[in-house]
């Protein structure tokens, strides 16, 4: 039985600092892609904790980055995620309240906590494996725009985790429960559509509406639901329909999301999805265009890696929270109408064999290297992510108490990795099982994303905010120097 005092007391000693980047991310509140400040934040922390920035803007995305630490395997890897939501900017008080910076975006998905507690945990995984002289390499990997569902499905494709024997990471929720679910699988499509522009009353057969085809294609993806299986999602957003209700639009945009069981389930829906925009485009002699934004798999459950972390859990949650806190979450929970029970005061058993219908691009991951979370409680039972309220506890002591547990969890479950090789074997052996012999190949029609390259302009920014951080932590140029190293 491996003794967890010493890396606990690791953990404990990291606590002011582990808070000091969720909070400063939470102030920041920056959206996908965009995610400056705290990208360049994060990562300084690791640099100054020893660990060596190996390569920035991987896979098309500037904001990324790997940290290492470590020689020789077990090679375990921890995932940070840094994005916010637009619109959900909120003081930490329990009602809806404009954030006191004035930011409207806000933290409603905990990604603040995300970070900061992946990191925490690593730093403190490196110092206790130090001290105690335990072999083994640490990756950090920061990972942009998780809410665009579009960073670690490139970064996964351009080889970032084949070098892992394991993988880690957190999310903050409404429940304490290992990561254990089977998330859909899903995909973005862009679809643009070319007409002819004309006046809409005096000459309206010398158009040709974009706009039509937009409507006739919405139509077909609205009949196709009904041969969408069970577990299958569709939704979409208009983004562009014209600019005067007097003119024959010549150009129309839709945005259209499918979430299906599996990444073939996927493939086969978006080869519907795209002879619908093309018959769309023939019905009303328009032209279309088809952009795939990327694809992302489905998470790939591991009951054995559920069962060890959820162990974990049991020693470090749920937490005793205090009245006010208490207080503070059912005062939420009875602004949103919901039943005033608080926050979590258990930790689930092992979800085996359930179905949700959300998606992260974690389970890009999860298919090329055994990976399991930690879902915390972080803000109130019955208030589900992406909301004020969770923006609100985010900020303040619940998320600051919440964070710090995930990280002993990691952290310990981190070490037990490095020391256990049986429980490694387990993983990999149930890994291999559960994929059935599929291997991974991304959903994606690009090498690098093709929306998470900066503008000079931006670029330059992040350059500033990358500089800034390492000169508060005294540290050199070099840390930066490896913005262009890319994957192949």
């Amino acid at each position: 039985m491996t003794d967890y005092t010493k890396i606990d007391q690791e953990v404990q000693g990291l606590s002011s600092e582990i808070w000091n980047m969720a909070r400063n991310v939470w102030e920041f509140a920056e959206l996908s892609y965009e995610e400056f400040k705290s990208s360049a934040l994060e990562s300084a922390v690791l640099a100054k904790h020893g660990f060596e920035i190996t390569e920035r803007a991987v896979a098309g995305l500037d904001t990324s980055w790997i940290a290492t630490w470590g020689t020789g395997h077990p090679v375990v890897g921890y995932l940070v995620e840094f994005d916010a939501l637009p619109g959900l900017g909120n003081d930490t008080v329990p009602r809806k309240a404009p954030a006191q910076s004035g930011n409207t975006n806000g933290h409603g998905c905990g990604h603040n906590l995300i970070g900061s507690s992946s990191v925490g945990a690593a730093i403190a995984l490196k110092q206790h494996m130090e001290k105690e002289g335990i072999k083994g390499t640490i990756k950090v990997i920061g990972c942009p725009a998780e809410e665009a569902l579009n960073g670690k499905n490139y970064m996964a494709a351009a080889g970032v985790f084949d070098d892992l024997d394991v993988c880690l990471h957190n999310h903050p929720a409404m429940v304490n429960s290992a990561l254990n679910f089977h998330a859909a699988a899903s995909i973005d499509l862009l679809i643009e559509w070319h007409g002819v522009t004309s006046h809409a009353g005096t000459s309206p057969w010398e158009g040709r509406s974009a706009l039509h085809a937009a409507e006739i294609f919405l139509m077909s993806a609205n009949m196709m639901r009904e041969q969408m299986e069970p577990t299958s999602r569709l939704h979409y957003q208009i983004l562009n329909g014209g600019d005067a209700v007097n003119v024959i639009p010549d150009y129309a945009k839709v945005l259209v999301r499918y979430r299906g069981k599996s990444a073939e389930n996927v493939r086969q829906y978006k080869s519907w999805l795209e002879d619908m925009a093309k018959g769309a485009s023939l019905s009303t002699q328009t032209t279309e265009t088809v952009t795939n934004l990327g694809g992302i798999y489905d998470l790939l459950p591991n009951d054995v890696f559920a069962e060890a972390i959820t162990e974990h859990m049991h020693r470090y949650l749920p937490i005793d929270w205090t009245n006010e806190e208490q207080d503070f979450a059912k005062a939420i929970q009875r602004e949103m109408g919901k039943p005033e029970d608080g926050l979590a005061t258990s930790v689930m058993s092992v979800p085996k064999g359930v179905e949700v219908g959300g998606s992260s691009d974690v389970g890009d991951v999860s298919w090329k290297v055994p990976t399991m979370g930690v879902m915390f409680a972080a803000w109130p039972i019955h208030i589900p992510p992406h909301q004020w309220g969770c923006t609100a506890c985010n900020g303040m002591s619940i998320g600051q108490r919440a964070g710090l547990q995930a990280a002993h969890v990691m952290a310990a479950q981190g070490l037990e990795l490095m020391t256990n090789q049986t429980l490694l074997e387990q993983v990999k052996e149930e890994f291999e099982h559960n994929k059935h012999g599929q291997e991974y190949v991304s959903l994606n029609d690009t090498l690098e994303n093709p929306r998470g390259r900066l503008s000079e302009e931006k670029l330059a920014n992040y350059d500033c905010c990358l500089h800034s951080a390492l000169e508060h932590f005294g540290l050199g140029e070099d840390y930066a120097k490896c913005n262009h190293h890319h994957h192949a």
